[in-house]
């Protein structure tokens, strides 16, 4: 099993989260909260996190400090994760955390 399939079946087992659905209009696989696409893996060992545009300039400076992260420049809600060490799984699941989080607070 590889980093990215790790931390799918690790994040699937969280109560908040539903693997698919109606979220997910994509063949990559996906967990939602709700009807919101909160974490999805779209093949190698990536994983995307929709944190929402307003989360992400919250924590811009920590999230700047990571070299497993990849902030786009246009501001679309999503971070990017590097899968590579086991530290990163940790890092993605907090995260989806702070995911939650905003999806509660928001509907961007």
């Amino acid at each position: 099993m590889d980093l990215a399939q790790h931390a799918d079946a690790r994040l699937a087992q969280w109560s908040a989260l539903t693997r698919g659905g109606a979220c997910c209009d994509r063949p990559a696989p996906g967990l939602c909260a709700g009807d919101r696409e909160i974490v999805r893996f779209p093949g190698g060992s990536t994983a995307q996190v929709h944190l929402t545009t307003a989360m992400i300039e919250r924590l811009r400076p920590a999230l700047r400090t990571s070299t497993a992260l990849n902030l786009t420049p246009a501001p679309t809600g999503w971070v990017g994760v590097r899968l590579e060490t086991g530290s990163d799984i940790d890092l993605l699941a907090t995260l989806v955390s702070a995911a939650l989080l905003a999806a509660e607070r928001t509907t961007d």
